[in-house]
């Protein structure tokens, strides 16, 4: 490039995003080519929906393009679901469409006015060719990129496929809203998605799981066939009408990642970067907004070089995946769980009508209660009915729940969290303790959890954990559950039991979390001889059958003292690599006895602790288990081991299930995000039908109130924030305007009830 003079940009792929980013990059004064290996006409598909998001983007770069889009879009307010021959409609949406052919035809003109060279029937050059004779290679190839795999030491892909399968197909005629409409099949679920894009034409997507579709046939069924039986299952959605295919194929949903978007000169964009589940419609809108940060980033860049220098365009390209990447990655985790959503189908069909289409509506993530109370209130009042909320003043998460002897006033738990602090390191907790739960107490909530309270001094983490193994520690905590039953009345007061095993004799987090102690150290014992962190951690001693009676005997009788001390609810801790969470798993437990090997004997040790428990614990007071529902690591518990566990306590007597993840190997891979847990939680209780804890990262009253509501959770546990806010629970009612009986401010704190005023800005 000649020092002052515009870009010479190549452009590979056709498509929406490829298209609008040269017609951008052309408005700027670079001479753009596209290449195309298509016809003008070609494009799989039918309709494109865009966000109004996506459409101020687009007018504030481009007012000719967001003026011939406006006059071809087709809008409509409404989502209906059909479950069982029951049709629900949710208002208040907003969705745009067109038909994606006339989207291109639109993008062609735009381009052919500003001077960019299409080139169609032509394959483009290798990557390599055109980085090194153009300044800026923009890869826009699709899911399939050749760019993407030709540099794919570069760009470092990761492509997941899906479980379902689902074709792409159009009806002669236009639904008057978004469509959801499930068909149960001799060979399982199917399921519809339907919208219009024109004032008669409808884009319809039929979907269906793997092991459906082969049981199904369609397998061995070509185009037209796909699309006469897909018109006869849903022939009373389609109004009778035929569908149509456009070189439509089954196909499985493939999740195209890479770590990174450019290499020097040549840059991914749209599918070939990424892609979104096509049941949030975000395909077509993520590859526009990827052009419209792609070109801002390429005209600062511009505009920062030096006069008569060249533009650093490989920064350009770095600051373009810096501003898009948050944002696609939101995208990506919430197309994700609706993905999953509509994969695990057959799991919700039994749910209510109404809590159904609740649930599918915020299936993502992105639509909440909160979110959908404005944009629909009738409906989801109607939800909230049909939930048990006592009126219309009282929020899901303020409705109590009962469990055996145990009413809980509203549905949030201060989830249980170590706090290293017990006094002298002789296991008893002291006036941390005492403030610390009992600041919770009076914080609202309906059930404040202590730490994992170990059963035994070996059965302790660090130094600083508690324990329920002698007197004095017993005297302590009633101390502690006195001063919760009369100082916060209606708080229920729950003990965790449990075990350390391989992950115990370690130091205080603060000091070295999971590192062994420099001296002092205890033996550790587990299941198997695997340390939890191997050459850093000690090796354990693998359990004899004498161990396990004598482990089963002091957690029985931490339980007496448990519950003479008044403890209103029990927990055991079968999570997180703790000692029976490491019998449980197949990655900690390679036993060759009668509690190894097949996931029965593997739950052998975990039920016969449980048992001799809940032979002991007082029968009007529930019983809760929490599990890790998965290692997140392969070879680990897997979806179905996590309900096979679920169903075994369930059948020995526990009351909830309280659904954890990970910690059980230290190689473990979590997929962090928003309540990220919650699908662990939302399989076990619509595969069970048994009451559910659902814990991690859940940090907003929405959030909750959609969990329930949906029916993903029966009790919500919140962590880390009630450390920021111990009265979190009160401040969410405070914040929902709800004054009641499950969020009562305690008598010397009514003064503070309402937020104080701010000073004036």
């Amino acid at each position: 490039m000649r020092a002052g003079s515009a870009l010479r940009v190549a452009v590979v792929g056709g498509g929406p995003g490829g298209l609008y980013a040269a017609a951008l990059l052309a408005r700027q004064g670079h001479t753009v080519e596209v290449w195309e290996r298509g016809a003008p006409e070609d494009t799989f598909g039918f309709g494109v929906v865009l966000s109004d998001e996506t459409l101020g983007g687009i007018e504030q770069a481009d007012t000719v393009v967001y003026a011939a889009l406006g006059a071809e879009f087709v809008r409509w307010d409404d989502i209906d679901v059909v479950h069982r021959g029951r049709l629900l409609t949710s208002g208040g949406h907003g969705f745009a469409a067109l038909g994606r052919r006339r989207l291109l035809e639109i993008l062609h003109e735009r381009c052919a006015g500003l001077g960019v060279r299409l080139r169609f029937r032509t394959p483009a050059p290798a990557a390599a060719v055109l980085a090194a004779s153009y300044d800026l290679v923009v890869a826009a190839d699709g899911v399939h990129s050749a760019t993407r795999q030709s540099g794919a030491a570069h760009f470092r892909p990761t492509l997941t496929s899906g479980h379902c399968r689902y074709i792409w197909l159009a009806a002669d005629f236009a639904f008057d809203a978004f469509r959801f409409e499930i068909a149960e099949t001799e060979h399982g679920v199917m399921q519809l998605h339907a919208y219009p894009y024109s004032a008669d034409a409808s884009t319809v997507i039929v979907e269906m799981h793997e092991e459906v579709w082969r049981a199904a046939g369609f397998d061995l069924c070509d185009e037209a066939e796909s699309a006469a039986r897909c018109a006869k299952i849903f022939g009373e959605a389609l109004r009778g009408r035929p569908l149509h295919g456009n070189r439509s194929a089954w196909t499985e949903f493939r999740t195209v990642v890479n770590e990174r978007w450019s290499h020097d000169n040549v840059v991914l964009l749209g599918d070939a970067a990424h892609t979104a589940h096509f049941s949030i419609g975000s395909g077509t809108k993520l590859a526009v907004e990827d052009a419209l940060a792609l070109a801002e980033a390429v005209a600062e860049a511009v505009a920062a070089a030096e006069p008569g220098s060249e533009p650093d365009v490989p920064a350009a390209l770095a600051a373009y995946e810096a501003a898009r990447r948050p944002a696609v990655a939101s995208t990506q985790r919430a197309a994700a769980a609706s993905m999953r959503w509509f994969e695990e189908l057959a799991g919700y069909v039994d749910q209510p009508a109404r809590q159904f289409a609740f649930n599918l509506l915020t299936r993502s993530r992105r639509v909440t209660h909160d979110n959908l109370r404005l944009r629909d209130e009738r409906f989801t009042r109607a939800v909230e009915r049909d939930f048990g909320c006592p009126d219309e003043r009282t929020p899901p998460m303020f409705t109590p729940l009962t469990l055996r002897g145990l009413t809980l006033r509203n549905r949030i738990v201060v989830s249980p969290m170590d706090m290293y602090s017990a006094q002298d390191g002789d296991g008893t907790p002291g006036d941390f303790h005492l403030v610390h739960l009992g600041a919770r107490a009076l914080g609202g909530a309906a059930l404040v959890m202590t730490e994992m309270v170990c059963v035994s001094p070996e059965g302790r983490i660090t130094p600083g954990c508690t324990g329920l193994y002698t007197a004095g520690q017993a005297a302590a905590w009633t101390r502690i559950a006195d001063f919760v039953h009369t100082c916060a009345p209606g708080t229920a007061l729950g003990v965790q039991l449990g075990h350390s095993g391989a992950k115990g004799s370690t130091r205080l987090m603060w000091e070295g979390m999971d590192d062994p102690l420099p001296e002092g150290n205890w033996p550790l014992v587990a299941a198997s001889e695997l340390p939890y962190r191997p050459g850093v951690s000690a090796v354990p001693r693998a359990l004899t059958a004498a161990d396990l009676a004598s482990i089963r005997s002091d957690f029985a009788a931490a339980a007496v003292r448990a519950a003479g001390c008044g403890f209103d609810l029990l927990e055991l801790h079968c999570a997180h690599g703790y000692l029976l969470s490491g019998f449980l798993s197949p990655l900690t437990n390679h036993r060759t006895d009668a509690y190894g090997g097949p996931l029965e004997n593997r739950l052998r040790f975990p039920l016969e602790v449980f048992d001799a428990v809940r032979a002991v614990w007082p029968a009007d007071r529930p019983m809760t288990v929490r599990i890790s529902a998965t290692d997140w690591a392969p070879g680990g518990t897997s979806a179905q081991d996590a309900v096979d566990i679920a169903a075994a306590f369930a059948a020995h007597g526990a009351d909830a299930i309280d659904v954890s993840t990970g910690q059980v190997v230290a190689d473990e891979s979590p997929e962090y995000g928003r309540s990220y847990q919650t699908p662990y939680a939302d399989r076990i209780r619509n595969a069970l039908g048994v009451p559910v804890i659902a814990v991690g990262a859940i940090s907003s009253w929405d959030d909750a109130n959609s969990l329930l509501l949906a029916g993903r959770a029966d009790l919500c546990a919140v962590g880390r924030p009630h450390l920021y806010d111990p009265h979190w629970t009160l401040h969410a009612a405070a914040d929902q305007s709800y004054e009641g009986p499950a969020a009562p401010w305690p008598a010397p704190y009514r003064a503070g009830s309402r937020k104080p005023p701010t000073g004036r800005g």
